[in-house]
């Protein structure tokens, strides 16, 4: 089966990028880095979670969100991570080539926006990084 929705086989390329970078990988451990739901019990984590596609005649635009979880009193060890996680994410089809991905291929991708937000309480550090893909179905 083909699929027509690009947002599950991006989700699975932008953790293989995340694992592979070793500046993230010493600040977040591999198997922290993961699909799920709600505040994570253990951290640090990354949760590649909500995803959004919009669709025209050649090509779609593929969103992600990344929610980044951190122990700290302070936003340094997100900030860290949130730039790791910029740097890796990058794919200019002109200067890279392109992504070939599960039945798509992605021309360009990157961080559109970052977000720091504090716990209330003080516990937790929480960073947001939206992520945008532009992907062309491939033939199988």
């Amino acid at each position: 089966m083909t699929a027509l929705d690009p947002s599950l086989a991006l989700q699975k390329a932008i953790r293989a990028r995340l694992i592979a970078s070793p500046e993230l990988m010493a600040l977040v451990p591999a198997d922290r880095v993961l699909d799920a739901n709600g505040r994570p019990e253990i951290m640090p984590t990354v949760y590649i979670g909500e995803g959004q596609t919009t669709f025209r005649r050649w090509d779609a635009t593929s969103y992600a969100t990344l929610h980044i979880w951190f122990q700290e009193p302070g936003l340094v060890q997100c900030k860290e991570a949130v730039s790791a996680i910029v740097a890796v994410l990058r794919i200019d089809a002109q200067a890279d080539g392109v992504l070939p991905i599960d039945g798509f291929t992605v021309h360009d991708m990157q961080a559109t926006q970052t977000r720091y937000l504090r716990d209330p309480h003080g516990s937790y550090s929480h960073g947001i990084v939206s992520v945008v893909a532009i992907v062309k179905a491939r033939a199988v």
